[in-house]
């Protein structure tokens, strides 16, 4: 198992404002970093996670109730288990440590392995059958909505070419045949936005994104927390949205006098800014370089 270490750690457990006593959802579980200081601090945890194997490397843990589910059904799970009003919710929407780690999850171009991306392998199609059977135009919307790629239309053109000769089959023969399609310039290796893109389609991350927002605000309390840890600009600017909608802001009325005009529940934001990590935790912990953290509370 590789070395997990839980992203701005003690800026989340500011965020959250995290009591003794207090009740929380995690519905991005991984190896329960964040989770475990909750319960450090004396709250209870409701963690869920669609990663079985991670579930399994969890184990037990007092105060934890590890389930598995999807982080866009939180509010469902939340109310099964008898969780209708909570203290605060937490996604962590980056892929594990471990997860990037083990070649054969197919989610890094780093290291070799099957062409896969799914966080519930037990289900669902690969992104080995997204890049061979998807027609290019398919590909190229894939590419240009998820992984914000300027040169979508022209990787997917020829991928499709390319794979009438050979299937895709591992991640290093995808992420070579990118670089050698667009040539390499700078550090950020090409393949990066096509594998971000990829993962994101396999896995129904913004819509599992969208339903785990709106649930999460369902069933927090009043004076509850949301904090969500991003690392794409895509899913952040989702979040900054929808955290804004809620947050609303006071409109003036022609005839005198304002009123707010938002999306309820009603919240305020913690910070006006995205918190980002530490210079010494990017030091320490290159996957924070790209973290940002954003936390509302509900009224």
């Amino acid at each position: 198992m590789g070395n997990h270490i839980p992203v701005l750690l003690e800026e989340t457990m500011e965020a959250l404002a995290v009591r003794a006593g207090g009740r929380y959802v995690d519905g991005t579980l991984g190896r329960a970093g964040h989770a475990k200081e909750i319960i450090a601090r004396g709250g209870e945890v409701l963690g869920i996670d669609r990663d079985e194997q991670a579930l399994r490397e969890v184990g037990s843990v007092a105060g934890l109730t590890a389930v598995w589910g999807r982080h866009g059904d939180l509010k469902e799970i939340a109310n099964d288990k008898g969780w209708n009003e909570v203290d605060g919710v937490l996604l962590d929407l980056g892929v594990s440590s471990p997860q990037l780690d083990e070649a054969g999850r197919g989610f890094s171009f780093m290291r070799e392995g099957p062409l896969d991306m799914r966080m519930d392998r037990s289900r669902g199609r690969s992104a080995a059958d997204l890049v061979n059977e998807e027609d290019a135009e398919l590909l190229e919307e894939i590419f240009r909505e998820w992984g914000e790629e300027p040169q979508a239309r022209r990787i997917a053109k020829a991928i499709a070419a390319e794979r009438a000769k050979k299937p895709f089959e591992t991640t290093t023969e995808l992420a070579e045949f990118v670089e050698k399609t667009l040539g390499r310039r700078g550090g950020k290796h090409p393949a990066t936005r096509v594998f971000q893109a990829l993962r994101m389609e396999v896995n129904g991350e913004m819509d599992e994104l969208m339903r785990a927002l709106e649930g999460g605000m369902d069933i927090l309390r009043s004076g509850g927390r949301f904090a969500v840890i991003t690392f794409e600009s895509l899913t952040d600017r989702a979040v900054k949205r929808f955290f804004a909608s809620h947050v609303g802001r006071m409109v003036s009325l022609q005839q005198g006098g304002e009123r707010w005009e938002g999306v309820e529940p009603r919240a305020r934001a913690v910070a006006k800014r995205a918190v980002i990590a530490s210079e010494e935790e990017q030091n320490n912990n290159p996957r924070s370089r790209s973290a940002k953290l954003r936390a509302v509370e509900k009224e």
